[in-house]
């Protein structure tokens, strides 16, 4: 579907929104605005990454916006974003993307009640609204790492923390990497003698940058102490064991002469000979005991 709002400011710019346009839409827009074959096909790609071109007449920006249903396995660049491409010059604005956005419904709105006074205005305004787009889902995912800093020092862990661990962290750097990947675009937007509306969308870029490293370093940190916690475990399981192996040592060595069945020993005929060895065998373990308090190790 096509929709066309017309700004304000002598009707000096156009704007097309093509919400999830077929090949014949599309090649219409294209044909009419000479647009570059090749810049239509990355459109029509819905795993394209963000970039900035600049042509001879207008310029062509693929933005990827925070599009994910709430799946907590959900962990690729297409279930988690979305993609919106835009065509801008001084005297049109295209907007192309697959899903209905909420957003461009507002600027939409905006641009009929003259509030949109020039092309570069209304591009400015679309990239600060893709941006917005990823401010709840940060709050979430900062949520979801406070919740895993509090369970990953309890003591019985269990694997379901660690897939979920495991998916949190794809999510967050992969939305990091889409943010670094989206610099150009804002540099672009916010050239040298910027206004201040370019330097407002500059700074919520760049607040989303900080947030989504200090999540990302906070995520890698907490899957750090995961697993030396559970070394640490599997360590202190280790020392316990070979702590009872050593008091056995030197009983089953006693039992095991004692047990070869030769029919001339020295103690064979000896009365209290099985006394005396249960003796020796309790002062063994006893002095074992001691040694290992006094070196701390019980």
């Amino acid at each position: 579907m096509v929709k066309r709002a017309d700004a304000v400011a002598g009707g000096n710019f156009d704007w097309y929104d093509l919400a999830d346009p077929s090949k014949e839409e599309l090649g219409e827009i294209a044909s009419e605005f000479r647009l570059h074959r090749q810049l239509v096909n990355d459109c029509m790609q819905p795993d394209h990454l963000p970039k900035y071109e600049k042509m001879d007449n207008y310029s062509f920006i693929i933005f990827r916006i925070y599009g994910d249903n709430g799946s907590p396995e959900m962990d690729t660049m297409q279930e988690l974003t979305n993609k919106v491409a835009i065509f801008y010059s001084p005297a049109f604005v295209i907007t192309v993307h697959r899903e209905k956005e909420e957003f461009l419904d507002k600027l939409r709105e905006q641009v009929q009640a003259n509030k949109c006074n020039s092309s570069a205005e209304l591009l400015n305004a679309i990239i600060y609204g893709c941006l917005k787009t990823y401010q709840e889902p940060l709050n979430k995912l900062s949520k979801k790492v406070d919740h895993y800093e509090e369970f990953v020092f309890l003591k019985h862990r269990k694997i379901q923390s660690l897939k979920g661990l495991y998916y949190l962290k794809r999510k967050i750097d992969l939305i990091r990497r889409m943010m670094i990947l989206s610099y150009e675009i804002i540099d672009e937007i916010d050239p040298d003698g910027g206004n201040v509306d370019t330097r407002e969308t500059r700074d919520e870029y760049i607040k989303l940058q900080h947030l989504f490293d200090s999540l990302s370093e906070n995520i890698h940190q907490l899957l750090t102490v995961y697993f030396s916690t559970a070394s640490q475990r599997t360590n202190e399981i280790m020392r316990v064991l070979t702590i009872f192996s050593v008091f056995f040592m030197p009983l089953t060595f006693i039992v095991g002469i004692y047990g070869m069945n030769f029919d001339y020993m020295p103690e064979i005929g000896w009365k209290p000979g099985y006394p005396t060895v249960m003796v020796l065998m309790a002062a063994i373990t006893v002095a074992i005991y001691f040694y290992f308090k006094r070196k701390d190790w019980l």
